[in-house]
Protein backbone atom coordinates (compact mmCIF):
# COMPACT_ATOMS: atom_id res chain seq x y z
CA UNK A 1 0.00 0.00 0.00
CA UNK A 2 1.06 3.36 -0.73
CA UNK A 3 2.27 5.21 1.91
CA UNK A 4 0.83 9.18 1.90
CA UNK A 5 3.93 11.71 1.50
CA UNK A 6 4.43 14.35 4.25
CA UNK A 7 4.43 18.14 3.82
CA UNK A 8 7.55 19.22 5.52
CA UNK A 9 6.90 23.33 5.75
CA UNK A 10 10.48 24.91 5.72
CA UNK A 11 10.44 28.25 7.89
CA UNK A 12 13.74 29.86 9.23
CA UNK A 13 15.40 26.18 9.67
CA UNK A 14 16.98 26.07 6.37
CA UNK A 15 19.07 22.41 6.82
CA UNK A 16 18.79 18.78 6.34
CA UNK A 17 21.39 18.12 9.52
CA UNK A 18 19.52 17.99 12.55
CA UNK A 19 15.99 18.56 11.86
CA UNK A 20 13.80 17.18 13.84
CA UNK A 21 10.34 18.14 11.82
CA UNK A 22 12.30 16.58 8.31
CA UNK A 23 13.55 13.61 10.32
CA UNK A 24 10.28 12.30 11.85
CA UNK A 25 8.90 13.01 8.36
CA UNK A 26 11.16 10.63 6.66
CA UNK A 27 10.61 8.42 8.98
CA UNK A 28 7.04 7.74 8.18
CA UNK A 29 7.37 8.07 4.04
CA UNK A 30 8.15 10.13 1.43
CA UNK A 31 8.35 13.78 2.43
CA UNK A 32 7.50 17.38 0.03
CA UNK A 33 9.61 20.28 1.21
CA UNK A 34 8.24 23.06 0.39
CA UNK A 35 9.29 27.06 1.06
CA UNK A 36 6.66 29.38 1.08
CA UNK A 37 7.73 33.64 0.65
CA UNK A 38 4.87 35.09 2.89
CA UNK A 39 6.64 38.61 4.33
CA UNK A 40 2.76 39.80 4.83
CA UNK A 41 2.84 37.57 7.88
CA UNK A 42 5.90 39.24 9.24
CA UNK A 43 4.27 42.15 10.92
CA UNK A 44 6.20 45.16 11.13
CA UNK A 45 9.07 42.75 10.79
CA UNK A 46 9.41 41.58 7.65
CA UNK A 47 13.09 40.27 6.37
CA UNK A 48 15.58 43.58 5.31
CA UNK A 49 17.31 44.05 2.37
CA UNK A 50 20.47 41.74 3.81
CA UNK A 51 19.00 39.18 5.37
CA UNK A 52 16.21 38.98 1.67
CA UNK A 53 19.66 38.85 -0.17
CA UNK A 54 21.19 35.87 2.57
CA UNK A 55 17.95 33.84 2.05
CA UNK A 56 17.96 33.89 -1.74
CA UNK A 57 21.40 32.32 -1.83
CA UNK A 58 20.74 30.18 1.30
CA UNK A 59 17.33 28.75 0.01
CA UNK A 60 19.68 28.23 -3.74
CA UNK A 61 21.76 26.00 -1.55
CA UNK A 62 18.71 24.00 0.25
CA UNK A 63 17.32 23.99 -3.08
CA UNK A 64 20.08 22.13 -4.23
CA UNK A 65 20.71 19.64 -1.51
CA UNK A 66 17.12 18.50 -0.99
CA UNK A 67 17.38 17.96 -4.91
CA UNK A 68 20.32 15.88 -4.53
CA UNK A 69 18.78 13.63 -1.49
CA UNK A 70 16.03 12.98 -3.84
CA UNK A 71 12.99 15.38 -2.65
CA UNK A 72 12.98 18.75 -4.55
CA UNK A 73 12.00 21.81 -2.77
CA UNK A 74 8.86 23.61 -3.90
CA UNK A 75 9.05 27.39 -3.59
CA UNK A 76 6.08 29.16 -3.32
CA UNK A 77 4.66 32.93 -3.05
CA UNK A 78 1.56 33.77 -1.28
CA UNK A 79 -0.28 32.86 2.07
CA UNK A 80 1.13 29.79 3.65
CA UNK A 81 -1.79 28.24 4.60
CA UNK A 82 -3.66 28.43 1.37
CA UNK A 83 -0.27 27.31 -0.25
CA UNK A 84 0.15 24.21 2.18
CA UNK A 85 -3.22 23.50 1.79
CA UNK A 86 -3.20 23.39 -2.01
CA UNK A 87 0.50 20.87 -2.03
CA UNK A 88 -0.81 18.60 0.35
CA UNK A 89 -3.77 18.26 -2.04
CA UNK A 90 -1.72 17.65 -5.77
CA UNK A 91 0.37 15.14 -3.52
CA UNK A 92 -2.16 13.85 -1.37
CA UNK A 93 -0.26 14.06 2.09
CA UNK A 94 -2.40 13.92 5.19
CA UNK A 95 0.65 15.50 7.43
CA UNK A 96 2.00 19.16 7.23
CA UNK A 97 4.94 19.03 10.02
CA UNK A 98 7.31 22.23 10.97
CA UNK A 99 9.75 24.00 13.24
CA UNK A 100 8.44 26.11 15.64
CA UNK A 101 9.21 29.98 15.87
CA UNK A 102 8.87 32.17 18.38
CA UNK A 103 9.18 35.76 17.38
CA UNK A 104 5.14 37.57 17.90
CA UNK A 105 3.72 36.91 14.25
CA UNK A 106 5.21 34.08 13.56
CA UNK A 107 3.68 32.84 16.35
CA UNK A 108 0.86 33.91 15.05
CA UNK A 109 1.21 32.34 11.88
CA UNK A 110 1.75 29.22 13.02
CA UNK A 111 -1.20 29.05 15.12
CA UNK A 112 -3.65 30.48 12.29
CA UNK A 113 -2.05 27.54 9.86
CA UNK A 114 -2.22 24.81 11.92
CA UNK A 115 -6.06 25.21 12.82
CA UNK A 116 -6.47 26.11 9.00
CA UNK A 117 -4.90 22.71 7.99
CA UNK A 118 -6.83 20.93 10.94
CA UNK A 119 -9.96 22.40 10.00
CA UNK A 120 -9.01 21.00 6.24
CA UNK A 121 -8.96 17.07 8.23
CA UNK A 122 -4.96 17.24 8.14
CA UNK A 123 -2.23 16.43 10.72
CA UNK A 124 -0.06 18.96 12.07
CA UNK A 125 2.56 18.44 13.75
CA UNK A 126 5.43 21.04 15.35
CA UNK A 127 8.65 20.66 16.19
CA UNK A 128 11.65 22.32 18.07
CA UNK A 129 15.13 22.81 16.15
CA UNK A 130 15.66 26.44 16.57
CA UNK A 131 16.97 26.63 20.90
CA UNK A 132 18.52 24.21 23.22
CA UNK A 133 15.57 24.57 25.69
CA UNK A 134 12.13 25.81 24.93
CA UNK A 135 11.08 29.17 26.19
CA UNK A 136 8.46 27.53 28.65
CA UNK A 137 11.22 24.98 29.96
CA UNK A 138 12.90 27.95 32.02
CA UNK A 139 11.26 29.54 34.63
CA UNK A 140 12.29 30.93 38.03
CA UNK A 141 11.06 29.77 41.45
CA UNK A 142 7.45 31.49 41.27
CA UNK A 143 7.05 29.89 37.51
CA UNK A 144 7.88 33.53 36.06
CA UNK A 145 10.24 34.58 33.40
CA UNK A 146 13.95 34.98 34.14
CA UNK A 147 14.51 38.94 33.64
CA UNK A 148 18.25 38.93 34.52
CA UNK A 149 20.75 36.55 32.49
CA UNK A 150 22.97 35.04 35.16
CA UNK A 151 20.17 32.93 37.12
CA UNK A 152 18.51 32.30 33.64
CA UNK A 153 21.87 30.54 32.44
CA UNK A 154 22.42 29.23 35.70
CA UNK A 155 18.58 27.41 35.13
CA UNK A 156 18.86 25.95 31.81
CA UNK A 157 22.17 24.20 33.50
CA UNK A 158 20.14 22.23 35.51
CA UNK A 159 18.04 21.16 32.80
CA UNK A 160 18.93 18.10 30.56
CA UNK A 161 21.99 18.29 28.24
CA UNK A 162 20.44 19.02 24.90
CA UNK A 163 20.31 15.73 22.83
CA UNK A 164 22.97 15.82 20.76
CA UNK A 165 22.20 16.72 17.00
CA UNK A 166 21.44 14.03 14.47
CA UNK A 167 22.81 13.14 10.77
CA UNK A 168 20.45 14.22 7.89
CA UNK A 169 17.69 11.59 7.11
CA UNK A 170 17.57 9.85 3.72
CA UNK A 171 14.86 11.29 1.55
CA UNK A 172 12.00 9.87 -0.21
CA UNK A 173 10.30 11.76 -2.96
CA UNK A 174 6.43 11.46 -3.10
CA UNK A 175 4.90 9.93 -6.51
CA UNK A 176 3.14 12.94 -7.45
CA UNK A 177 5.28 16.05 -8.16
CA UNK A 178 3.94 19.56 -7.34
CA UNK A 179 3.98 22.54 -9.42
CA UNK A 180 5.95 25.16 -7.43
CA UNK A 181 7.38 29.08 -8.88
CA UNK A 182 11.55 30.22 -9.41
CA UNK A 183 13.25 30.72 -6.68
CA UNK A 184 13.91 34.30 -8.78
CA UNK A 185 10.18 34.94 -8.34
CA UNK A 186 10.36 35.54 -4.82
CA UNK A 187 12.15 38.88 -5.57
CA UNK A 188 14.66 38.70 -2.40
CA UNK A 189 17.53 39.99 -4.22
CA UNK A 190 17.99 43.78 -4.66
CA UNK A 191 17.47 45.40 -8.07
CA UNK A 192 20.47 47.91 -7.85
CA UNK A 193 24.06 46.09 -7.26
CA UNK A 194 25.05 47.03 -3.54
CA UNK A 195 25.66 43.01 -2.34
CA UNK A 196 29.33 42.47 -3.45
CA UNK A 197 31.07 42.97 -0.06
CA UNK A 198 28.81 40.90 1.33
CA UNK A 199 29.14 37.86 -1.29
CA UNK A 200 33.22 38.12 -0.65
CA UNK A 201 32.37 37.48 2.80
CA UNK A 202 29.58 34.86 3.74
CA UNK A 203 28.46 31.81 2.28
CA UNK A 204 24.96 31.42 2.90
CA UNK A 205 24.01 27.62 2.91
CA UNK A 206 24.14 24.73 5.49
CA UNK A 207 27.93 23.65 3.43
CA UNK A 208 29.12 27.32 4.18
CA UNK A 209 27.75 26.83 7.97
CA UNK A 210 29.68 23.40 8.07
CA UNK A 211 32.84 25.33 7.00
CA UNK A 212 32.37 27.97 9.34
CA UNK A 213 31.69 25.59 12.08
CA UNK A 214 34.52 23.70 11.69
CA UNK A 215 36.46 27.19 12.75
CA UNK A 216 35.18 26.68 15.99
CA UNK A 217 37.72 25.11 17.84
CA UNK A 218 40.40 27.03 16.57
CA UNK A 219 38.69 30.33 17.79
CA UNK A 220 37.88 28.45 20.94
CA UNK A 221 41.93 28.41 21.60
CA UNK A 222 41.86 31.96 22.35
CA UNK A 223 37.98 32.80 22.47
CA UNK A 224 38.39 34.71 25.81
CA UNK A 225 41.32 37.19 25.05
CA UNK A 226 40.36 37.80 21.58
CA UNK A 227 36.50 37.62 21.38
CA UNK A 228 36.72 41.53 21.95
CA UNK A 229 38.99 42.43 19.19
CA UNK A 230 37.33 43.65 16.06
CA UNK A 231 41.03 44.00 14.54
CA UNK A 232 41.56 39.81 15.11
CA UNK A 233 39.48 36.52 13.64
CA UNK A 234 37.97 35.78 17.32
CA UNK A 235 34.59 35.03 16.97
CA UNK A 236 33.05 32.27 15.33
CA UNK A 237 30.20 34.32 12.87
CA UNK A 238 27.89 31.75 13.11
CA UNK A 239 24.74 33.74 13.95
CA UNK A 240 23.43 34.31 10.32
CA UNK A 241 23.77 30.83 9.91
CA UNK A 242 22.00 30.45 13.15
CA UNK A 243 19.59 32.66 12.26
CA UNK A 244 18.11 31.20 9.35
CA UNK A 245 18.88 27.82 10.99
CA UNK A 246 21.54 26.44 8.32
CA UNK A 247 23.09 25.19 11.64
CA UNK A 248 21.48 24.12 14.99
CA UNK A 249 22.19 25.23 18.37
CA UNK A 250 22.64 21.65 19.26
CA UNK A 251 25.53 21.47 16.35
CA UNK A 252 27.02 24.21 17.85
CA UNK A 253 26.42 23.08 21.72
CA UNK A 254 28.31 20.19 21.41
CA UNK A 255 31.21 20.92 19.40
CA UNK A 256 32.29 23.26 21.66
CA UNK A 257 30.87 20.68 24.76
CA UNK A 258 33.84 18.50 23.09
CA UNK A 259 36.54 21.27 23.03
CA UNK A 260 39.01 21.47 26.10
CA UNK A 261 37.16 22.57 29.16
CA UNK A 262 38.67 25.94 29.73
CA UNK A 263 36.97 29.77 30.25
CA UNK A 264 37.28 29.94 26.40
CA UNK A 265 34.45 27.49 26.10
CA UNK A 266 32.46 28.77 28.69
CA UNK A 267 32.47 32.18 27.98
CA UNK A 268 31.41 30.92 24.14
CA UNK A 269 29.11 28.54 25.39
CA UNK A 270 27.46 31.43 27.58
CA UNK A 271 27.09 33.44 24.52
CA UNK A 272 24.86 31.00 23.35
CA UNK A 273 23.25 31.34 26.74
CA UNK A 274 22.79 34.87 25.49
CA UNK A 275 21.12 33.99 22.06
CA UNK A 276 18.54 31.88 24.33
CA UNK A 277 17.57 34.38 26.54
CA UNK A 278 17.10 36.46 23.99
CA UNK A 279 13.83 34.30 22.54
CA UNK A 280 12.98 33.52 26.09
CA UNK A 281 12.44 37.49 26.94
CA UNK A 282 10.78 38.02 23.12
CA UNK A 283 8.93 35.17 23.68
CA UNK A 284 7.79 36.45 26.97
CA UNK A 285 7.49 39.74 26.08
CA UNK A 286 6.76 40.30 22.95
CA UNK A 287 6.05 43.82 22.75
CA UNK A 288 9.78 44.31 23.30
CA UNK A 289 10.32 44.58 19.90
CA UNK A 290 8.90 48.18 19.71
CA UNK A 291 8.46 48.97 23.27
CA UNK A 292 10.71 49.09 26.18
CA UNK A 293 10.26 46.46 28.78
CA UNK A 294 10.91 48.75 31.79
CA UNK A 295 8.34 50.99 31.06
CA UNK A 296 9.34 54.67 32.07
CA UNK A 297 11.51 54.62 29.65
CA UNK A 298 8.42 55.46 27.39
CA UNK A 299 8.80 58.32 28.80
CA UNK A 300 12.35 59.03 27.85
CA UNK A 301 12.76 62.79 26.34
CA UNK A 302 15.10 61.43 23.05
CA UNK A 303 15.15 64.39 20.69
CA UNK A 304 15.35 62.91 16.80
CA UNK A 305 17.57 64.12 14.95
CA UNK A 306 17.37 63.05 11.25
CA UNK A 307 20.73 64.31 10.56
CA UNK A 308 22.80 63.22 13.09
CA UNK A 309 21.05 60.03 12.44
CA UNK A 310 22.15 60.28 9.01
CA UNK A 311 25.49 60.72 9.72
CA UNK A 312 25.80 57.66 12.60
CA UNK A 313 24.27 55.36 9.87
CA UNK A 314 26.95 56.30 6.96
CA UNK A 315 29.64 56.31 9.46
CA UNK A 316 30.64 59.79 9.43
CA UNK A 317 30.93 60.70 13.23
CA UNK A 318 34.08 61.58 13.38
CA UNK A 319 35.24 58.57 16.02
CA UNK A 320 37.34 56.37 13.73
CA UNK A 321 36.60 53.19 15.52
CA UNK A 322 32.82 53.66 15.21
CA UNK A 323 32.49 54.78 11.31
CA UNK A 324 34.86 51.91 10.79
CA UNK A 325 32.10 49.72 12.14
CA UNK A 326 29.16 51.22 10.36
CA UNK A 327 30.96 51.06 7.51
CA UNK A 328 31.76 47.16 8.28
CA UNK A 329 28.04 46.95 8.37
CA UNK A 330 27.20 48.40 5.48
CA UNK A 331 30.05 47.21 3.17
CA UNK A 332 29.95 43.14 4.79
CA UNK A 333 26.32 43.02 6.06
CA UNK A 334 27.76 42.24 9.82
CA UNK A 335 29.69 44.32 12.80
CA UNK A 336 31.46 42.46 15.54
CA UNK A 337 29.53 42.33 18.97
CA UNK A 338 31.93 44.76 20.95
CA UNK A 339 31.20 47.51 17.56
CA UNK A 340 27.47 46.87 17.83
CA UNK A 341 27.28 47.67 21.54
CA UNK A 342 29.94 51.37 21.09
CA UNK A 343 27.73 52.28 17.69
CA UNK A 344 24.16 51.95 20.26
CA UNK A 345 25.81 53.32 22.87
CA UNK A 346 26.38 56.75 21.08
CA UNK A 347 23.45 56.22 19.50
CA UNK A 348 21.00 56.36 22.21
CA UNK A 349 23.48 58.73 25.00
CA UNK A 350 25.72 60.25 23.33
CA UNK A 351 23.25 61.42 20.47
CA UNK A 352 19.88 60.58 22.20
CA UNK A 353 18.24 59.06 19.27
CA UNK A 354 15.58 56.91 20.12
CA UNK A 355 17.01 53.15 20.44
CA UNK A 356 13.89 52.37 18.07
CA UNK A 357 15.40 53.54 15.10
CA UNK A 358 19.04 52.27 15.66
CA UNK A 359 17.20 48.68 15.56
CA UNK A 360 15.40 49.22 12.29
CA UNK A 361 18.82 50.38 10.96
CA UNK A 362 20.71 47.21 11.69
CA UNK A 363 17.46 45.10 11.23
CA UNK A 364 17.74 45.93 7.65
CA UNK A 365 21.32 46.13 7.20
CA UNK A 366 22.73 42.85 8.75
CA UNK A 367 22.56 39.24 7.64
CA UNK A 368 22.15 38.13 10.63
CA UNK A 369 19.02 40.39 11.83
CA UNK A 370 17.31 38.48 14.48
CA UNK A 371 14.31 40.24 16.21
CA UNK A 372 15.25 38.44 19.65
CA UNK A 373 18.75 39.16 19.71
CA UNK A 374 18.15 42.71 17.76
CA UNK A 375 16.14 43.65 20.51
CA UNK A 376 17.60 42.32 23.16
CA UNK A 377 21.21 44.44 22.25
CA UNK A 378 19.53 47.36 21.43
CA UNK A 379 17.08 47.39 24.80
CA UNK A 380 20.61 47.15 26.81
CA UNK A 381 22.25 49.44 25.06
CA UNK A 382 19.61 52.02 26.01
CA UNK A 383 19.03 50.50 29.06
CA UNK A 384 15.48 49.81 29.29
CA UNK A 385 15.34 46.44 28.85
CA UNK A 386 16.36 43.39 30.64
CA UNK A 387 19.66 42.47 32.60
CA UNK A 388 19.94 46.20 30.81
CA UNK A 389 23.39 48.00 30.80
CA UNK A 390 22.95 50.89 33.74
CA UNK A 391 22.09 54.49 32.67
CA UNK A 392 25.77 55.64 33.83
CA UNK A 393 27.59 53.02 31.76
CA UNK A 394 28.48 54.98 28.60
CA UNK A 395 31.02 53.93 26.82
CA UNK A 396 34.11 56.27 25.90
CA UNK A 397 34.46 55.77 21.85
CA UNK A 398 38.27 56.63 22.16
CA UNK A 399 39.39 54.78 25.66
CA UNK A 400 37.60 51.81 23.80
CA UNK A 401 39.01 52.11 20.74
CA UNK A 402 42.50 52.33 22.25
CA UNK A 403 41.57 49.41 23.91
CA UNK A 404 40.17 46.93 21.51
CA UNK A 405 41.93 48.23 17.88
CA UNK A 406 45.13 49.29 19.65
CA UNK A 407 47.30 49.54 16.72
CA UNK A 408 44.81 50.97 14.75
CA UNK A 409 44.02 47.94 12.15
CA UNK A 410 40.67 47.76 12.28
CA UNK A 411 39.96 51.28 11.29
CA UNK A 412 42.30 51.07 8.46
CA UNK A 413 40.54 48.41 6.90
CA UNK A 414 37.24 50.41 6.68
CA UNK A 415 38.79 53.69 6.93
CA UNK A 416 41.35 54.40 4.38
CA UNK A 417 41.33 57.65 4.46
CA UNK A 418 42.93 57.43 7.70
CA UNK A 419 45.14 55.00 6.80
CA UNK A 420 48.55 56.84 6.95
CA UNK A 421 47.95 57.73 10.59
CA UNK A 422 50.11 56.37 13.15
CA UNK A 423 48.90 53.83 16.14
CA UNK A 424 48.93 56.66 18.31
CA UNK A 425 46.84 58.92 16.11
CA UNK A 426 44.86 56.80 14.31
CA UNK A 427 42.07 57.15 16.96
CA UNK A 428 41.97 60.68 17.52
CA UNK A 429 42.36 62.79 14.56
CA UNK A 430 40.42 65.54 16.13
CA UNK A 431 43.30 66.06 18.93
CA UNK A 432 46.59 66.16 16.34
CA UNK A 433 47.92 69.01 14.95
CA UNK A 434 47.51 70.38 11.19
CA UNK A 435 50.58 69.22 10.18
CA UNK A 436 50.15 65.93 11.07
CA UNK A 437 47.51 65.57 9.50
CA UNK A 438 48.43 67.21 6.32
CA UNK A 439 51.00 64.81 6.23
CA UNK A 440 48.83 61.59 6.35
CA UNK A 441 46.35 63.43 3.85
CA UNK A 442 43.84 63.92 6.21
CA UNK A 443 41.64 67.49 6.14
CA UNK A 444 39.36 67.39 9.00
CA UNK A 445 35.72 68.60 7.64
CA UNK A 446 36.67 67.89 4.07
CA UNK A 447 38.16 63.92 3.68
CA UNK A 448 36.73 62.68 7.17
CA UNK A 449 34.24 64.66 9.88
CA UNK A 450 35.32 66.39 13.05
CA UNK A 451 33.26 64.87 15.60
CA UNK A 452 29.48 64.85 15.59
CA UNK A 453 29.44 65.79 19.35
CA UNK A 454 31.93 66.23 22.33
CA UNK A 455 31.97 63.34 24.13
CA UNK A 456 32.06 64.83 27.10
CA UNK A 457 29.41 66.92 26.80
CA UNK A 458 27.28 64.61 25.44
CA UNK A 459 27.93 62.15 28.57
CA UNK A 460 26.94 64.85 30.79
CA UNK A 461 23.32 65.70 28.56
CA UNK A 462 22.77 61.83 28.88
CA UNK A 463 23.39 61.38 32.22
CA UNK A 464 20.70 64.30 33.00
CA UNK A 465 18.21 62.87 30.78
CA UNK A 466 18.28 59.60 32.38
CA UNK A 467 18.34 60.46 36.07
CA UNK A 468 15.73 62.47 35.68
CA UNK A 469 13.78 59.30 34.70
CA UNK A 470 11.14 57.88 37.54
CA UNK A 471 12.76 55.00 39.10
Amino acid sequence: MRVAPTVVWYRQDLRLQDHPALTAAAGAGPVVPVYIWAPQDEGDWAPGAASRWWLHHSLQALGQSLAAAGAPLVWRVGDPLTELRQVAAAVGATRVVYTRRYEPAAREQGRRVASGLAAAGLSVATYPGSLLHEPEAVANRSGDPYTVFTPFWRACGNLPVPAAPVAAPALQAAATAVEGCRLEELGLLPRVAWTDGLARTWEPGEAGAARRLARLATVLQRYDAHRDRPDLEGTSRLSPHLHFGEISPRQVYHLALAADATPDRQRFLAELGWREFAYHLLYHYPHTAAAPLRREFEQFPWQPDPEALQRWQGGQTGYPLLDAALRQLWQTGWMHNRLRMLVASFLVKDLLQPWQVGARWFWDTLVDADLACNTLGWQWAAGCGADAAPYFRIFNPLLQARKFDPAGDFVRAFLPELAQLGPADIQAPWQLDAAVLAAAGVTLGATYPAPLVDHAAARARALAAFAALPR
